[in-house]
């Protein structure tokens, strides 16, 4: 790495898609802050961090709490002195219902955990960033936002909104050396997406094998995407070999969208 001692943020790095960024970039010389709510789930990436030779501090947060947010990021600097990359990872995935099925709560808490709270991490270490004259933000956004999916519209509000921030942002700090770019994965394997395909199969009266050979079939590859592709195009977006893109919304995605 071109700075020594980097210290990243990944908030919802206790499992999944989370995990897999914290352990890649651990392995890019990384320092982790693991921000997620399961202490348990917490302590094993922790650990997992640790046995690659970087150091990890656990925070248990609730993105929707500003208090949270601000108490995180403080124990990040007490901790390692710096906070140099934002991974604004945690997310929800929001109810599968039609538009008018969707209760207020519901489309305020998809809302709250996906688009707000990364705002209020980003909030939070721009001035510690500009300060350091440093600093990588990356957003984990979805091919959601770019293409149309039925019964997902407060997730896919709330992906697309973070590319839209991911360019303001990023047109905002440039000038301090923070470069804000997002990443737009189609499904990702693993726990939570087979979760999303048995709510379809529910839906639709068949089972989740059809609705996940669907979902595999809308892309030019045939196949789900790995986390460790979108992690390593994270930790690619926090290294020096990509020094000048900035406001980019990356898609990893199998060929499923190339918009």
């Amino acid at each position: 790495m071109d700075r020594e001692q980097q210290t990243a943020i990944v908030t919802g790095g206790g499992r999944g898609l989370g995990r897999q960024i914290a352990l890649t970039l651990a392995d890019w010389g990384r320092d982790i802050v693991i921000a997620d709510l399961d202490p348990e789930e917490m302590n094993e990436t922790e650990q997992m961090v640790r046995d690659r030779g970087q150091s990890a501090l656990s925070v248990q947060m609730d993105l929707r709490d500003p208090e949270d947010v601000t108490r995180t990021v403080d124990e990040a600097l007490d901790e390692f002195g710096s906070v140099d990359v934002l991974i604004n990872n945690a997310g929800i995935a929001g109810p599968n219902l039609p538009c008018e099925e969707i209760t207020v709560e519901e489309w305020d808490n998809t809302i709250a955990v996906n688009l707000r709270g990364a705002f209020l991490m980003t909030r939070e270490v721009i001035p510690v960033m500009k300060d350091q004259e440093y600093g990588r933000i990356v957003n984990i956004s979805s091919v959601t936002g770019k293409r149309p999916v039925s019964q997902r519209s407060p997730y896919a509000a709330s992906k697309l909104g973070l590319v839209g921030f991911t360019r303001s942002v990023a047109s905002e700090v440039g000038e301090y050396d923070i470069n804000v770019n997002a990443v737009c994965p189609g499904s990702v394997e693993g726990e939570r997406i087979e979760r999303v395909f048995e709510r379809y199969a529910k839906a639709r009266g068949t089972d989740s094998e059809a609705v996940k050979r669907g979902e595999m079939d809308k892309s030019a590859r045939c196949e789900l995407v790995k986390p460790e592709s979108v992690a390593d195009a994270v930790a690619f977006l926090c290294s020096s070999q990509s020094d000048q893109m900035t406001g980019q919304d990356l898609n990893i995605s199998a060929g499923k969208v190339m918009y």
